[in-house]
């Protein structure tokens, strides 16, 4: 059953990240056709009805149906209305803002939930010098998180940027925003344009059996990045560790 999101506590957090209204509809409608809450072939209700639905005017929604048609999630149909194509977005960064691209076995998105466990100051260290493309010592910020899908814990994750990009960023771990992309942005002007990653496959640790809770011997997926800002300023280098034994980690050229 094909079903539209309200205007609740989603729309209300996205608002709170001073993005247009128009960018919150259509990330909310995005969020349903990936998750399969819209079905292709689904007819949107009326503008003015959807209005209603998001608490926002008329043109709000016709430029966020205007994008979505454009980016070819909706289609305009003279006597039909507005209908859910089934094709998949585009795995673009404004996208990744908000997904990480975990799918369940059956090839299903899978929504994640990040939580920081901690977060620390330190000098960088030869190697993450080279990767940012710092001087070696120069301060950074490590924070550690782990992203679970339905209270389970799928990957755990170290992110590195240079202290001089992300001036007052918070200390405490709760105060990490989950969007973590968007906030970069947001906050510090730092727009992700270009991620280099490179995939491989390992034994897992005690440190991977801990925060995935897992059973000894077993295998994790890493994933080792380089972000790029718009000047192609490597600005982040992150390290992933994931179990797969119930999602894959899906990765689409278009």
């Amino acid at each position: 059953m094909s079903e539209l999101p309200n205007n609740s506590s989603e729309s209300t957090r996205l608002s709170e990240l001073s993005l247009p209204l128009y960018e919150v509809v259509k990330r909310q409608i995005t969020e349903a056709i990936m998750l399969g809450k819209l079905e292709p072939g689904a007819v949107l209700p009326s503008e003015v009805a959807l209005a209603q639905t998001y608490g926002v005017a008329v043109g709000t929604i016709r430029r966020a149906l205007m994008d979505l048609t454009n980016d070819g999630l909706l289609s305009r149909r003279r006597k039909t209305g507005t209908v859910v194509t089934g094709r998949k977005p585009q795995h673009s960064l404004r996208l990744f803002f908000q997904y990480f691209r975990l799918h369940g076995l059956d090839g299903t998105l899978s929504k994640s939930v990040t939580t920081v466990t901690a977060i620390a100051s330190a000098e960088a260290t030869a190697l993450q010098g080279a990767k940012l493309q710092i001087e070696e010592g120069a301060p950074v910020v490590t924070f550690h998180r782990v992203r679970h899908v339905d209270d389970r814990p799928i990957m755990h994750e170290t992110l590195t940027l240079p202290r001089e990009r992300i001036p007052d960023f918070p200390d405490d771990p709760a105060r990490v925003p989950p969007l973590f992309y968007l906030h970069l942005l947001e906050k510090y002007g730092i727009r992700i344009s270009a991620i280099r990653e490179q995939i491989a496959a390992d034994l897992a640790t005690d440190v991977d059996a801990r925060w995935l809770e897992l059973t000894l011997p077993a295998a994790v997926l890493t994933i080792d990045e380089v972000a790029y800002d718009q000047m192609a300023v490597p600005v982040l280098i992150s390290a992933h560790r994931a179990t797969t034994a119930n999602h894959r980690y899906v990765n689409e050229v278009q």
